[in-house]
């Protein structure tokens, strides 16, 4: 089974209670976990892991939080090339733009994006379900 960094940014802690429920999944799966702030993650940190799960809220006009997550992921995104990846996160308002642009963008930097998950504010039992189901793709990839 996999080694899954999940690493994640939350200001209100619904992504953080999605990422408690991806990591969930990666052991109800057999896989090994570490569940880490966005901000404690580099480049160097990629090879320790077989695979990777990203959440981030939406932000301001359907975007990655901009101070803290998405320079750490435009550092570390050119070292997951081929790699297997997994994107969560919540939203207030909108449509779930921000996770389509992700996708695409981490698809287009050649990530291999098995799935995604977003929760409108706190994610609902029907969501934390879906985390659950996303942590255990991740971890049997």
């Amino acid at each position: 089974m996999a080694h899954v960094a999940i690493v994640f940014w939350s200001g209100t802690g619904n992504t953080e209670a999605m990422a408690d429920s991806v990591a969930k999944g990666v052991r109800e799966a057999g896989g090994t976990v570490n569940l880490i702030q966005a901000g404690d993650f580099s480049p160097a940190d990629v090879e320790s892991y077989d695979a990777f799960a990203f959440g981030c809220p939406a932000m301001g006009n359907e975007i990655l939080e901009e101070d803290e997550f998405e320079p750490m992921y435009d550092a570390v995104e050119p070292a997951l090339a081929g790699k297997n990846v997994v994107l969560f996160g919540s939203y207030d308002w909108g449509t779930g733009e921000w996770m389509e642009s992700w996708e695409q963008r981490a698809t287009d930097a050649g990530l291999n994006v098995l799935d995604s998950v977003i929760a409108n504010l706190d994610p609902d039992g029907e969501a934390q379900a879906a985390c659950v189901a996303l942590g255990k793709t991740i971890a049997t990839a």
